[in-house]
């Protein structure tokens, strides 16, 4: 996998999802890294200050402001304030379908290539830890299953992706789940085993 050939798979991504006016306008960065050879995704680890989503794995992003030019300023500029990552650094390289999240955050995503090593400053607040995993163990099978979770007393299927020292689910892991699907045809969600496994932080 190349910056080129990354570039080309998420400016040519279809938007599918249907136009919808519901949700509160968000967007988030997809951070990738080149370690030697090996592209790597960075996550972050929300702290348990937060108002919505404590504790989960997430990428770095947030709520769309109106002093934004647009939502591709929102997720750098939240990029800035999370971790520190200076928009000027990061190679937007394209951009996923929407998604309207279970809490009511119509969140757009968008593809960007880091440098590596980086000196991030985490938001202490904000942001617990960050993590990083190559691309290809997250496109490994044994590592995925979706199972049932409830949220407001609505019971919905999530998917959960069970990496060793951390559980992504819910709005990260279905925005992993687009993301790996566009990089590989071969990854097919709808072959993941059902669980109702405890998600483990």
């Amino acid at each position: 996998m190349t910056p080129q050939r990354l570039r080309q798979l998420f400016t040519d991504v279809r938007l599918t999802h249907p136009v919808t006016t519901k949700g509160v306008p968000a967007a988030i960065l997809i951070p990738l890294f080149f370690r030697g050879s090996e592209l790597m995704m960075l996550f972050t680890q929300r702290t348990y200050l937060v108002k919505h989503h404590r504790g989960q794995i997430s990428f770095p992003g947030g709520v769309f402001d109106p002093e934004d030019d647009n939502l591709l300023s929102t997720a750098l500029r939240e990029s800035q304030e999370e971790i520190g990552l200076a928009p000027e650094k990061i190679d937007v390289l394209g951009y996923l379908n929407t998604s309207l999240t279970t809490t009511g955050f119509l969140v757009h995503s968008f593809v960007g290539l880091i440098p590596y090593p980086y000196d991030f400053k985490l938001n202490t607040r904000e942001v617990a830890r960050l993590l990083s995993y190559p691309v290809q163990e997250l496109l490994q099978p044994h590592r995925w299953r979706t199972g049932p979770h409830e949220w407001e007393g609505r019971l919905t299927s999530v998917f959960y992706c069970q990496m060793p020292d951390t559980t992504i689910w819910g709005a990260t892991a279905h925005i992993l789940v687009d993301f790996l699907a566009v990089l590989d045809p071969k990854f097919d969600p709808t072959g993941f085993p059902e669980t109702s496994f405890r998600v483990q932080l």
